[in-house]
């Protein structure tokens, strides 16, 4: 399947989850690349959508832009439902606990789909408001059980790119082309890390709304080795249509694939990646599908060497993180840029923080989950679940989730080994709390984790004292400010 050419950026924004990537950096993005005539697309976290949106409606809508969303939702009865069950007229008390959101399980409960699916339409709808720019959805592989109702939303809002990684998202491409066609789609969930056909979720869309015809996003597939892309490229006949490549190294922030070299560990206990790991550019240019660059790749003058190497362009991530219209929480952003201006900010590939069991990049904060006092003194609870692991107990059992994150007694009982759970942090509410959505227990703010990627040379190009802010527009016209990448466009 070829794919758009309307849909060609030369920067792609970063999709950072959870929240941070909300539609109000998505818009601001798409506006400013209209103002500035830059070929730049943003792109929307898909990560937990579900229950951010469901505690946004807890906070009172600020603004009222979610109610906009769902009064434009094609099933009102369903809109409507979601709504009432969420909605906190003028929000709730700021020392009062969210509501829960349902875990998403094997079998796909009703109320979870229904807020899956409103919770991503909504999101799209809002970040394709007021230009003619394609926007792009990310999601992460590793979290498989909401993608069906997550894809369904999103495509229902008219979403132009779908991205995908940490893991091998061989499956949504059929997926995508099924929901364009109005069919039920399936989605193969690994249990004790096996894809057997017993383990196949199944959505119809028509229960859900009447929508028989859908535009069918492209698909990119964010990939650390040429062995993924190749992999990818053979399948298109059985799997649709792979439309481009994001091609991430280990200093792109949030998940990374692990090395190849396992066990390498550097005085850091950071995992290390060597020249096994290195993507040959050569190689993958003569796959003939459009790739992007991700990691420290925030620099006009590297942007201009990766499309002189073959690459459309590049992502960025966290120079859109630090930016005003960002979802991180704004007393956290400002911490950070202070250091970064600095140069004392630290940023460590932890190998053992996430449940997915990818290193996952942690800025080191004070009051923060990095904090050894901070996460010796969580209770650990897991009450969020996207990050849970799915097994059987036995041949006969149905499937069942757990976490290495959760309470240490909970899951040796449900089978985990006592080892897995040493270093697990709940990314789920602590990434929540970095989006100033934390959840509040015994009268406590649950405490954030922060993830960036390893380059923010950017900041003293973009800010002139620690204390400095810039919002979206700033960094694209950084990003678009030199000679070498105008004549390479």
């Amino acid at each position: 399947m070829n794919s758009n050419p309307e849909l060609k950026a030369v920067v792609i924004q970063g999709g950072m989850g959870v929240g941070v990537s909300r539609y109000p950096l998505t818009r601001a993005v798409s506006l400013a690349g209209e103002k500035l005539g830059v070929p730049i697309m943003g792109t929307l976290s898909g990560t937990g959508i579900g229950p951010v949106v469901a505690r946004i409606l807890q906070n009172g809508d600020p603004g009222g832009h979610y109610q906009r969303a769902f009064e434009a939702f094609p099933n009102q009865k369903m809109a409507e439902h979601v709504w009432n069950t969420y909605y906190i007229e003028g929000g709730k008390a700021a020392d009062k606990s969210y509501k829960p959101t349902p875990m998403v399980n094997f079998v796909l409960g009703q109320n979870v789909a229904e807020l899956i699916i409103c919770a991503n339409f909504a999101e799209v709808w809002l970040g394709k408001q007021d230009h003619n720019r394609p926007i792009a959805i990310n999601y992460l592989e590793k979290i498989q059980t909401p993608h069906l109702p997550e894809l369904y939303g999103a495509m229902l809002a008219g979403v132009d790119v779908v991205i995908m990684g940490a893991g091998i998202p061989d499956q949504v491409p059929g997926v995508l082309d099924k929901f364009s066609r109005g069919q039920p789609a399936s989605y193969l969930i690994d249990v004790d890390g096996k894809r057997l056909p017993e383990n196949a979720m199944i959505f119809n869309p028509s229960v859900y709304t009447h929508v028989t015809q859908l535009k069918r996003p492209d698909f990119y597939a964010i990939v650390a080795s040429n062995v993924l892309a190749k992999v990818l490229k053979v399948r298109q006949k059985n799997i649709g249509g792979v439309n481009g490549f994001i091609v991430e190294n280990s200093k792109a922030g949030g998940h990374n694939a692990p090395p190849r070299e396992k066990n390498q560990f550097n005085k850091r206990g950071e995992p290390v990646y060597g020249p096994k790991d290195e993507v040959n550019l050569k190689e993958l240019a003569n796959l003939n599908v459009p790739f992007w660059l991700a990691g420290a790749y925030a620099d006009p003058q590297k942007i201009a060497e990766a499309i002189v190497a073959g690459a459309s362009g590049i992502q960025a991530g966290s120079i859109f993180a630090l930016c005003e219209e960002s979802g991180l929480r704004d007393d956290l952003k400002r911490s950070i840029i202070k250091l970064a201006f600095e140069g004392k900010l630290d940023v460590i590939s932890d190998p053992r923080c996430s449940p997915s069991g990818f290193p996952f990049n942690v800025v080191q904060l004070s009051d923060t989950i990095s904090d050894p006092k901070v996460y010796g003194a969580r209770l650990r609870i897991c009450d969020i679940g996207y990050l849970r692991q799915a097994y059987r107990e036995n041949d006969e059992g149905g499937v069942r989730f757990h976490c290495p994150a959760e309470p240490v007694k909970t899951y040796t009982k449900r089978g985990g080994r006592i080892e897995d759970t040493e270093g697990r942090v709940c990314l789920c509410n602590n990434l929540f709390a970095a989006a100033g959505l934390g959840q509040i227990r015994n009268g406590e703010l649950e405490p954030a984790i922060v993830t960036l990627g390893h380059d923010w040379g950017f900041i003293r190009y973009l800010i002139t004292n620690g204390n400095g802010r810039y919002t979206a527009e700033n960094a694209i016209t950084y990003l678009f400010g030199n000679q070498a990448l105008k004549a390479a466009v």
